[in-house]
């Protein structure tokens, strides 16, 4: 609603006066995406063990972050176990990983972080060859994305599906 949205963003504005509320943010997301990077990279790269590494040290800080934060760090934590286990080929942990990470999302009310695990789990099930259950994670990837105001990244996963989807049912 109007109300809620006008005070997150009153709250929002009085944690960028305080140092040490940015230097946090920034290292959570730094943290998240290094380790998600990371075990992306190690998926394609000849030099995995560096990038498993990476990884993996993200994916412990947010575990013992998790361990006192559950609300915040949580879901973030299963991501990076999801995209871990899928580094390594260990596609039952990866499946039960996303899944949690998903609900865990939505249960801490993390609407953009939700529309995140949908994608990689879409990807993830699109790399196996289940394409339909990767629709339906686009799909559902999309719709949390277009709640949060993500429409760009909306374009962008349509314009993937699209493509991806299209050449894929060409080739049956």
């Amino acid at each position: 609603s109007y109300d809620d949205a006008k005070e997150y963003v009153s709250k929002l504005n009085d944690c960028r006066e305080n140092a040490w509320a940015n230097l946090m943010a920034t290292h959570i997301n730094h943290a998240l995406y290094t380790g998600l990077i990371s075990f992306w990279v190690a998926r394609k790269s000849r030099d995995a063990q560096c990038w498993f590494a990476r990884g993996n040290e993200s994916k412990l800080t947010f575990k013992r972050w998790a361990e006192s934060s559950q609300w915040t760090f949580e879901n973030k934590w299963y991501l990076l176990e999801a995209e871990e286990s899928f580094s390594h080929n260990d596609y039952e942990a990866a499946k039960s990983f996303y899944k949690q990470a998903i609900s865990s999302a939505k249960l801490h009310k993390f609407v953009h972080e939700e529309a995140l695990a949908y994608e990689l789990a879409a990807y993830f099930y699109f790399e196996l060859g289940e394409t339909e259950q990767s629709m339906e994670y686009f799909l559902a990837a999309h719709e949390r994305y277009h709640e949060w105001g993500a429409f760009g990244k909306c374009n962008s996963l349509f314009e993937f599906v699209k493509s991806s989807f299209s050449q894929a049912s060409s080739t049956v």
